[in-house]
C-alpha cells in the first residue's frame, strides 16, 4: 500500500517525500515529475492541449503509480478526480497543508500554468480544494513553519507506528 502525499501546490510535497521515502527504503513517485518525464512540461500540456488533456495524464500517472509500493507525491488537483479519490482510500494518505503567507516566496517563477495571478490564485484554488484534502487525510501536516525535516521525521513515525 504507497504512502500518498495530497495538498495544494508548494506545500512540500516532493521535498518531504523525497525524505519520507529515502528514510523507508523505498521509490519515491512524484506524479507530475512522471508526466513531465513522459509528455512534457506541464505548462506546455496545458498551452498546447488544455487542463482536461492534462487530467487525464494526470489520472493515468496517478493510477499507475497508486499501484506500486512506494512513496508516491500527487499534484494538487489530482484529488478533484472522483477515481483517484476512490484509489486514495486504500492508501495512507497524508495531507500537507502550508499558509499562503510561507507558500509566497514557494511559488516564484511562473512555471505553474494555473497561478497566472500568482498567490491570489493560489489562495482561491487552496479554499476550492481543501476540503477535498481534509476528507482524504488520514493525517495532516502544517509545513508553513517548521523545518521540512522535522515534518518527514514525524510522517515516518508515524507510518512505523501504523504498520
Amino acid at each position: 500500500m504507497p504512502l500518498v502525499f495530497i495538498g495544494p501546490m508548494a506545500a512540500g510535497k516532493t521535498k518531504i517525500g523525497r525524505r519520507v521515502a529515502k528514510a523507508l527504503d523505498v521509490p519515491f513517485i512524484d506524479t507530475d515529475h512522471r508526466i513531465v518525464e513522459e509528455h512534457g512540461p506541464i505548462k506546455g500540456i496545458f498551452e498546447q492541449h488544455g487542463e482536461d488533456y492534462f487530467r487525464a495524464l494526470e489520472r493515468q500517472a496517478v493510477a499507475q503509480a497508486l499501484t506500486e509500493q512506494a512513496v508516491v507525491s500527487l499534484g494538487g488537483g489530482a484529488v478533484l478526480d472522483a477515481h483517484t479519490q476512490a484509489d486514495l482510500a486504500g492508501c495512507s494518505v497524508v495531507y500537507l497543508s502550508v499558509s499562503s503567507r510561507a507558500v509566497g516566496a514557494r511559488i516564484g517563477g511562473g512555471k505553474r500554468p494555473l497561478l497566472r495571478n500568482g498567490i491570489a490564485d493560489w489562495k482561491r484554488i487552496y479554499a476550492q480544494r481543501r476540503p477535498v484534502y481534509e476528507s482524504l487525510a488520514d493525517i495532516g501536516f502544517d509545513t508553513s513553519h517548521r523545518p521540512l525535516d522535522d515534518i518527514a521525521d514525524d510522517v515516518v513515525n508515524w507510518t512505523k507506528k501504523k504498520s
